[in-house]
C-alpha cells in the first residue's frame, strides 16, 4: 500500500519588518513529526496527508497555528510577544535579550557561522572574526590554548580583563592554570607577569564548538543589571544544542588536515669574515670547515619543519518525543603540532535532555558535559634567560653541531642559553584536563492569564 505524501515548504519572517526569523520550530500539531527553519528562515517538512495543521512556535512571539491545504509554499509573519520579552529581561536568568532592551551591544551568531567554514582547535579560536568588537587574539602559537578574547571598550592594567562564560546558565570557570615551572627556567617574570612564559589556557578551551547552537555576546549596563560585578569585561553566553521530536537522527562529521610552515624565513648567507667578524675568533674557521664537510644546519627548519596530521571527529544523535527530548554528542580531535613532541588531544562527550510534565506546565533541562584533554606545548614564548627554542634560534648559526653523540647526549650550546634540540626532545610541558560540566533548569508557570502569567525558574550548575 502506497501513502500520498506531500511535502510542505515556506519562509518564518518578522511581520513589522519582513526580517527572516531563524530556527523557528515547525511541528504537524497532534504529531511527533516537526522540523526547525534555516538560517535563511525557509523549512520544509513532509507530511502524511492535506490538509494538516502546522504549529509554529519561538521564542518572543507570538505562538501561532496554521491550516495547510495546498503543498503550494507560503510566508509566516511573526508578530512580537511583549509579555514573554519582559519576563525574559525582568528574571535576569535569560540566555537571550532583545536587541531594543539592551542598554548596550548585543550581537549573536548561529553554530553554522561559527564552525560552518573552517573548524578551529578550540572554542575561543573559533570566536575571532565573527563579533563587532570583540578582540579574539592567540598569547601563543600552542596549540589547544593561550587564546583571549576582549571586548571593545573594557582593558585592565592588573585586573581580569576576560569576559564571563555562561553555559547553558552555567558559570563556567575561565582560570588560566600556570605550567609546571617554565616561568623559573626563563625567569620570564623578571619583565613582567608570572605567568607570561606558562602558557596558561582559557579553560573555555575545553568546550566543543560543534555542540554549541548559538553564542550571544552582552556588554554594558545589560550585562551589568544581569549578572553584576562578574559582568563588568561583558558576558558571553552560550546555549548548546537540544533534541528535536521526531525520528532518531544520527550524523557523522570527519575532517582531516595537516600543519605545516608555509614559508621559512631562510638563513643568512654567511662567509668566513663574517662569521669571524659576528661570532669571534676561530668562528671563520669553523664555518669553512662546515661549510667544506656539508654539516651547515638550517636550524629553523630542523626546528619548525614537521608536518602535523589533523584528525578532527564529531558525531550526534538527536530525537525523542512530544514531551522528551534528547541531544548527545562525542567528539575527538588530534593535532600534531609543526615542532615534534608538541599536539593537542580532546575527547568530549555530552547529553542535552529536555521533558516537559504537566501539559507543558513544568519543563525540565538537563545538560551534562565531559571533557578530556592533553597539551604539549614544548618550550617558547617571553624569555629572560636565552633558553627557550625560539630565542635560541636568534643566535644559532649554521656551522653549531649540537645534535647528540652515538651515547644519545647532547653538547651544550656555546652560542645560546640552551640546546634546542635538546630542549624538543627532553622536555616535557604537558597540561592534562579532566573536566565535568552539569547544568539543569526547571521551569514552572504558576499563572497563566490573558494579559499576564508568573514562571518560576530553579537553575543548579556545577562546573568540576
Amino acid at each position: 500500500m502506497v501513502l500520498a505524501q506531500e511535502t510542505l515548504t515556506g519562509k518564518t519572517v518578522e511581520q513589522s519588518t519582513g526580517n527572516i526569523i531563524p530556527f523557528v520550530n515547525v511541528v504537524e500539531k497532534g504529531t511527533s513529526n516537526g522540523t526547525t527553519s534555516d538560517t535563511n528562515g525557509e523549512f520544509s517538512l513532509l507530511v502524511e496527508k492535506l490538509p494538516t495543521t502546522l504549529r509554529f512556535t519561538y521564542l518572543g512571539y507570538e505562538s501561532q497555528d496554521i491550516n495547510v491545504t495546498s503543498s503550494s509554499p507560503f510566508t509566516v509573519s511573526f508578530t512580537e510577544s511583549a509579555s514573554t520579552l519582559e519576563e525574559v529581561v525582568i528574571t535576569g536568568l535569560a540566555t537571550s535579550v532583545k536587541r531594543s532592551n539592551a542598554a548596550n551591544a548585543v550581537s549573536s551568531i548561529s553554530s553554522q557561522e561559527l564552525v560552518g567554514r573552517a573548524s578551529q582547535p578550540t572554542l575561543d579560536a573559533a570566536l575571532a572574526g565573527k563579533f563587532a568588537g570583540a578582540l579574539v587574539t592567540r598569547n601563543s602559537g600552542a596549540l589547544g590554548g593561550g587564546v583571549s578574547v576582549k571586548l571593545r571598550g573594557i582593558t585592565s592594567v592588573f585586573g581580569n580583563s576576560q569576559p564571563l562564560y555562561i553555559v547553558d546558565g552555567v558559570y563556567i570557570d575561565n582560570s588560566s592554570i600556570s605550567g609546571a615551572g617554565l616561568n623559573f627556567v626563563s625567569r620570564a617574570a623578571a619583565g613582567g607577569s608570572s605567568s607570561s612564559q606558562d602558557n596558561p589556557s582559557n579553560r573555555i578551551a575545553d568546550l566543543e564548538a560543534n555542540a554549541i547552537e548559538r553564542v550571544e555576546v552582552l556588554k554594558g549596563a545589560s550585562a551589568g543589571a544581569i549578572y553584576g560585578a562578574r559582568a563588568a569585561a561583558g558576558v558571553i553566553i552560550i546555549t548548546t544544542k537540544r533534541g528535536k521530536a521526531g525520528d532518531t537522527k544520527v550524523s557523522v562529521q570527519q575532517e582531516l588536515g595537516f600543519n605545516s610552515i608555509i614559508n621559512f624565513r631562510g638563513q643568512r648567507n654567511y662567509t668566513r669574515d663574517i662569521a669571524e667578524n659576528g661570532f669571534g675568533e676561530g668562528q671563520g674557521d669553523l664555518f669553512a670547515q662546515a661549510q667544506q664537510n656539508g654539516n651547515l644546519v638550517d636550524y629553523e627548519k630542523e626546528v619548525f619543519g614537521e608536518e602535523g596530521f589533523i584528525s578532527n571527529t564529531y558525531a550526534s544523535v538527536s530525537g525523542g518525543s512530544d514531551n522528551t527530548t534528547l541531544y548527545g554528542s562525542f567528539s575527538n580531535r588530534e593535532e600534531n603540532g609543526i615542532v615534534e613532541n608538541t599536539g593537542y588531544n580532546r575527547k568530549s562527550a555530552r547529553l542535552n535532555v529536555v521533558h516537559d510534565f504537566f501539559d507543558d506546565k513544568m519543563k525540565l533541562f538537563v545538560g551534562a558535559n565531559y571533557i578530556d584533554s592533553s597539551s604539549d606545548r614544548g618550550f617558547f614564548n617571553n624569555d629572560n634567560s636565552g633558553a627557550t627554542i625560539g630565542v635560541t634560534l636568534t643566535s644559532l648559526p649554521s656551522w653549531a653541531q649540537l645534535s647528540p653523540n652515538a651515547n644519545g647526549v647532547y653538547p651544550d650550546n656555546p652560542y645560546g642559553g640552551s640546546n634546542p634540540l635538546q630542549t624538543i626532545a627532553l622536555i616535557t610541558s604537558r597540561e592534562n584536563v579532566n573536566r565535568f560540566v552539569l547544568g539543569s533548569t526547571l521551569d514552572y508557570d504558576v499563572y497563566q492569564g490573558q494579559n499576564s502569567s508568573l514562571k518560576a525558574q530553579f537553575r543548579f550548575g556545577l562546573d568540576y
